[in-house]
């Protein structure tokens, strides 16, 4: 089924034919993409029908067609603005900034593989969603919903109306033969990848999160001095609500205390190219999000003069309709299809539903096949009736708000990192600045928020790690890397009489700051006295092997190259070998160009546990950080920078959640799921390990699985938090389990 529009507006200072933008609709075609409805043969000059539309939010209720929408666009004011687009499937959204549509530029679009597709006003999903700051506007193109904002803080996306646009042109007189009126541009025709405008969809990756992102080269930014931070805010401990020591666990039940953190801007670690297997993010019941899909969220317009009859009649705004849709098998009809029928929950609706039935409307719409059985060639077929199809049909949208808790979900593994809102996020940042400049008199700029996490304390406050790049009186760009405390307070009356009565720690001995960013709310910021972030500290990478010489050739080239991409001399890879035959890792790490290395040789029956301890043991100093890892790990380039600062010794352990590659997936093309559930992996201090135990060599000797879950059980009880998001680009190659430690050949014929 084809729901794909290309949308295409240029620019006129003339206000003639204000209110609508011409609609070419191309019915019975069938795929998802524009590259596919590009390939019509009747597009761009003959469509289906031509007709116009009165707002930037358009549904029909149909199947098998895709839309060309033109126009002009007349912006309410000066400045720069955002523009984001919705749809379901794939669309484009092309602007021209003058009056001429051959200028016309590719500035936002969803999917390239016919796949893709949004809930309606779901403006996150995709990086390519949401367009950058544009000024001087004159002129622009959209598809099914497209939004648009000022490019200021504290605003948001609406639709854009007609008073804000006007016909490209009248086609109320024209002839369907008539096409020398219809714009050809760089957005009507098929295109090679040599002509594609910018080269901006061939290029683009399958997975967001491949992207380019300023936190994947953070490392390669000089970090502040951390002189600059002291008596920025007062030094108070940090005790969160959450921590657990001393409380007794059941087995595994570690599991239960783990909470996840929230993350700006959006890092894009959700894998919605896996979404058309797996809905889970939207809905706790996929079968919920197949029977209701988006109704809530959407209204359909009313045509002009029914609303008030409707309210007449004691209707009111009864009018919903669904848009969740996915592929069907070729032939097949679909039970409830979101985008086709429409509900009408009062009166003449709800009989006329109960007339026509489901299965009865679904096959008039899919019934207009040129082969019909049981018909003979000399007999004459029944009249036949076409349902109107109202294709200018527009809707008001609520903004989807995708709510989700900080637990583990074990039944969704797709969804990524919890998103931070930016009004949760960019007034802390902006309050910390403001303290900062009081301190050293404005000698620094922020340039911009590279990273925002906030792990939440309902009790306590939220805890807060801000990563901003910075600009000194100088010129220089610094990055800031640093853990906030945020009391969080309801204020009934006066801030400072609030503030006031707040209880401290007897230790906690400091003036209290206060802003205020939410009605209602007090935010109080403090440094953590005894929670720092260092740059220098050794980090080792703690790997044990057995016969597996391919893999740990390939760790070693990938620690190479890490060391080459970094410069970082203070990780260290530490291998424990239980006497491997196919391969000399001692020799092979000697001839490496690695900075520092660490190898000793088992003896036995593979053992993890046992083999990760002796590793453990080779670290000499405690105040280093301990990465239990495994074989088959592809690395980012910000792995170490992302340990080291995620461990904070006394206090906090990374367990960064990693995605398992599909069999012939790969780290550019990467298709999988994310182990939401695995502790494997492995960042702590040497001296948190030591005091939770160390690694279990008694009970996990023979096998290993469950050695994860059981050390966290020990961590949390020891009084840390393990610290747990989704680490970009952090994925487990693919490998069958054949061959493996534990595993003999079952010879033919026994």
């Amino acid at each position: 089924m084809v729901y794909v529009v290309i949308v295409s507006l240029s620019c006129s200072l003339s206000l003639q034919y204000k209110g609508q933008v011409n609609l070419h609709i191309f019915e019975d075609w069938c795929g998802s993409s524009t590259a596919q409805l590009r390939k019509n043969l009747h597009y761009p000059l003959y469509p289906h029908s031509r007709t116009t539309v009165k707002k930037l939010a358009v549904s029909p209720r149909w199947t098998n067609y895709g839309l060309r929408i033109f126009g002009y666009l007349h912006p309410y004011t000066d400045g720069e603005f955002v523009f984001a687009v919705s749809s379901d499937d794939n669309s484009e959204f092309w602007l021209s900034r003058d009056d001429s549509p051959l200028n016309l530029q590719l500035l936002t679009w969803i999917g390239k593989t016919g796949m893709e597709w949004t809930a309606p006003g779901e403006f996150g999903k995709y990086a390519s969603q949401t367009s950058r700051p544009v000024s001087s506007i004159k002129c622009v193109c959209v598809i099914v919903l497209i939004q648009w904002q000022l490019n200021q803080e504290g605003l948001s996306f609406t639709v854009i109306s007609s008073k804000y646009i006007s016909l490209y042109t009248n086609e109320s007189a024209l002839r369907m033969s008539d096409t020398t009126h219809i714009p050809q541009t760089a957005a009507s025709h098929t295109r090679t990848p040599s002509n594609q405008p910018d080269n901006q969809l061939s290029s683009q990756p399958v997975a967001d999160m491949r992207r380019v992102d300023p936190r994947d080269t953070l490392y390669q930014i000089p970090a502040l001095d951390s002189r600059y931070l002291r008596g920025v805010l007062p030094d108070c401990s940090y005790k969160p609500s959450y921590i657990i020591k001393g409380f007794p666990l059941l087995r595994y039940q570690g599991l239960q205390f783990v909470h996840m953190s929230y993350i700006y801007p959006n890092d894009y670690t959700r894998l919605t190219q896996m979404e058309t297997e797996n809905t889970c993010f939207y809905h706790n019941s996929p079968l919920d999000l197949d029977r209701y899909g988006f109704s809530r969220y959407m209204r359909l317009d009313e045509p002009e003069g029914q609303e008030g009859e409707n309210r007449a009649r004691g209707r009111g705004d009864t009018h919903t309709f669904f848009f969740f849709h996915r592929a069907l098998p070729p032939g097949e009809v679909r039970g409830r299809n979101h985008l086709v029928e429409g509900i009408d929950r009062g009166g003449e609706g709800e009989r006329k539903g109960e007339e026509m039935g489901v299965s009865e409307s679904l096959w008039s719409l899919g019934g207009d096949s040129e082969e019909e059985e049981g018909l003979a060639y000399d007999s004459t077929p029944p009249p036949v009736f076409d349902p109107e199809v109202n294709w200018a049909q527009t809707f008001q949208v609520t903004p989807v708000i995708l709510q989700r808790s900080d637990w583990i979900d074990l039944s969704c593994n797709v969804s990524g990192n919890l998103l931070l809102r930016p009004s949760d996020a960019l007034p802390v940042v902006n309050a910390f600045m403001d303290k900062l400049n009081h301190r050293h008199n404005r000698h620094f700029s922020l340039v911009r928020v590279l990273n925002v996490e906030r792990k939440v304390d309902g009790i306590q406050g939220s805890r807060y790690f801000l990563e901003l790049e910075l600009r000194d009186m100088t010129g220089q760009h610094l990055r800031l890397s640093h853990y906030i405390y945020a009391l969080i307070r309801h204020n009934r009356s006066h801030v400072a009489m609030q503030a006031s009565r707040l209880p401290l720690e007897p230790d906690c001995h400091c003036t209290l700051h206060s802003t205020r960013y939410h009605t209602h709310t007090v935010t109080l910021l403090m440094l953590y006295g005894d929670i720092r972030m260092y740059y220098s500290v050794c980090t080792c990478l703690c790997v044990s092997v057995k016969n597996q010489a391919r893999w740990v050739q390939q760790l070693i080239v990938d620690m190479e190259g890490l060391y080459h991409t970094t410069g970082d001399p203070y990780f260290n890879l530490i291998i424990t070998d239980y006497n491997s035959t196919d391969m000399d890792i001692e020799a092979a790490l000697k001839a490496s160009t690695l900075h520092r290395y660490q190898y000793v040789k088992l003896s036995g029956n593979f053992e993890r546990s046992a083999g990760l301890q002796a590793g453990i043991d080779l670290i000499t100093d405690e105040h280093s950080i301990a990465f239990l890892c495994d074989l088959h790990i592809h690395f980012p380039p910000s792995i170490i920078d992302s340990v080291r600062k995620h461990c904070v010794e006394g206090h906090m352990a990374f367990a960064p959640i990693v995605m398992r590659l599909d069999c012939g997936a790969t780290p550019k093309e990467p298709r999988g799921y994310w182990e939401v559930n695995g502790f494997g992996l492995l960042g702590i201090y040497k001296s948190d390990l030591d005091a939770a135990g160390g690694m279990n060599t008694h009970d996990f000797t023979d096998r290993w699985g469950g050695e994860d879950w059981e050390l966290l059980d020990r961590i949390l009880q020891s009084g840390l938090e393990v610290e747990r998001i989704y680490l970009r680009n952090f994925l487990h190659h693919y490998h069958s389990k054949r061959g493996m430690w534990n595993r003999r050949t079952q010879r033919s014929g026994t």
